[in-house]
């Protein structure tokens, strides 16, 4: 009998239209296209600013992707589970009422909450599940509207962020191809360093809270700068040398997008030339639990079956981890 795999067998994307440019931004804040391009490689992001729209909206749009382009019907869907770090509301979970709207009114749904490495952090639940045998279809979503917690007089964090979803379905697999191989870590030395202070139950929203703007993303961006380029770039190349794997074997790094110089750094680590690095943080800033399946949207015709990929994330907290894949399908 041949074990069971947890493979990656459809993609489907959504980003705002709204394109919020370096030009725009430096209109807003003290800063300037070279300056964020610099630091950063972030162009533009997207942006969802209709009134009434949340992460929610962001992941319908994203599994309607994914559900059209691999003509899934929702019904045989068992499980949706909801990466992100802005949740719609506080109790009332997201991907519970994303599932819904999407009519997969046979799978029970949760939120995964696990700041920039949620999707990732995804993968490895979602594969569980598959393997388990229990479960035959796991819809995992990433979707962050990062605009709605984003102080836009903060030039530190105002310039990194945008909004968007990616999803993925997981399948069973009896070739070998999925999920090969995970290391995940996570630290809470890295509590104080990116967080929201308010609206939680130590410091609950009050009028004090809201005039202090403690409702905002707060980011020591030297610190998590200096423990993401380490860190990241660390489990990767384990994990690489765990699974036997050189820079030749790997045919793609599938990195978070949270600043081209940290993905560069785990990119040398691994000893991978630029065109194995999938890369669009130019083109959409870092979504948060987004950036990973967006990668793999816009890649997906360039990718082959049996590809070695390599999805590795660092997010607040500290989270971080790598996981190893091998694809399971020929481009569309």
């Amino acid at each position: 009998m041949s074990t069971i795999t947890a493979a990656i067998t459809a993609v489907g994307g959504y980003v705002p239209d709204y394109v919020l440019s370096n030009d725009i931004l430096a209109t807003m804040v003290d800063t300037n296209d070279e300056w964020i391009t610099t630091r950063t490689g972030i162009k533009e992001r997207r942006i969802l600013k209709e009134k009434g729209k949340g992460t929610s909206f962001l992941a319908i749009e994203a599994a309607k992707d994914l559900l059209t382009k691999s003509n899934t019907d929702p019904k045989d869907i068992d499980m949706v589970i909801m990466a992100t770090a802005t949740p719609d509301m506080p109790v009332a979970t997201t991907g519970v009422y994303v599932a819904t709207q999407i009519g997969a009114v046979n799978a029970f749904s949760f939120d995964l909450v696990a700041a920039c490495s949620s999707f990732l952090f995804g993968m490895s639940t979602a594969a569980k599940y598959i393997e388990s045998g229990r479960y035959k279809k796991v819809l995992l979503i990433g979707a962050d509207k990062m605009s709605s917690i984003i102080d836009y007089t903060d030039r530190t964090t105002c310039i990194i962020f945008g909004d968007g979803a990616g999803a993925v379905l997981f399948e069973p697999n009896d070739e070998g191809l999925g999920v090969q191989d995970e290391l995940l870590r996570s630290d809470g030395i890295g509590r104080e360093s990116l967080k929201i202070d308010a609206g939680g139950s130590i410091l609950p929203a009050s009028q004090e809270t809201l005039a202090n703007k403690q409702h905002y993303v707060y980011q020591d961006g030297k610190t998590v700068f200096k423990f993401a380029v380490s860190n990241m770039a660390d489990v990767s190349e384990k994990i690489m040398k765990r699974n036997n794997l050189t820079g030749d074997d790997i045919q793609w790094l599938v990195p978070h997008q949270a600043n081209k110089r940290i993905i560069d750094a785990t990119s040398r680590r691994m000893k991978l030339p630029e065109e194995k690095v999938m890369m669009n943080i130019h083109k959409y800033g870092n979504t948060t639990s987004g950036t990973l399946p967006l990668c793999l949207v816009d890649y997906e015709s360039q990718l082959k079956k049996g590809d070695n990929l390599v999805f590795a994330s660092f997010g607040g907290g500290f989270t971080w981890g790598a996981v190893y894949v091998k694809w399971a399908y020929d481009p569309k």
